[in-house]
């Protein structure tokens, strides 16, 4: 479980290929706390520390994640966002983010607000998922309030903490994102789509 909190952002290191799975090998700030077998979050796609090095760590992303994320289109020098996941009785900063990639999205603009940035995201209206304007959404695996929603598309505004030390910073227009939707969300609209 996640909170939508990025640590820090952290640097590809390696890629290699192996069948269908890609191993990712990761720098970052917090690789001589890590252990193997911990969660972490990747752009917002939970995954397993499978070795460990003085520093970096290596995790393997399948064919499902490769097919429902961006991960398989990083390389060596991406810039991928991190979050170590929570601590029963820690604070909930964000909001409940489970680090299941519900599917990608592509950003159709980035906007200078005066102080801060406007992104657009456009994803696939077919799927079923919704955002609600002041509801929350996780991209990249940033817990972010929605600004305006549309069926199948979405506005959040970023503030400059976030910019700097997350991977919007180097996002533009063009570019794929992962996107979990909201959970309560998610189980309300399956809840009530039957009745419709």
């Amino acid at each position: 479980m996640f909170s939508g909190i990025v640590e820090v952002p952290g640097t590809v290191r390696a890629m290699r290929h192996e069948a269908g799975n890609v191993h990712i090998e990761m720098e970052a700030s917090f690789v001589s706390e890590l252990k193997i077998d911990q969660s972490i979050a990747h752009n917002g796609a939970c995954l397993t520390v499978v070795s460990l090095t003085d520093e970096t760590y290596t995790v393997t992303a399948i064919a499902e994640t490769l097919r429902k994320t961006n991960l398989g289109s990083l390389q060596p020098g991406s810039k991928v966002n991190l979050e170590r996941c929570i601590r029963l009785g820690d604070r909930l900063d964000g909001h409940i983010v489970q680090g299941h990639v519900d599917l990608t999205a592509v950003c159709k603009e980035v906007k200078d607000d005066n102080g801060s940035w406007l992104f657009r995201f456009t994803y696939d209206a077919a799927s079923g998922f919704v955002t609600v304007p002041k509801g929350s959404v996780c991209v990249n695996g940033v817990s972010l309030t929605v600004v305006d929603s549309l069926p199948g598309e979405f506005s959040v505004a970023i503030i400059p903490y976030t910019w700097a030390h997350t991977n919007f910073h180097v996002l533009k227009a063009g570019d794929i994102v992962n996107l979990e939707f909201d959970i309560i969300g998610k189980y309300i609209t399956a809840l009530v789509k039957p009745h419709q």
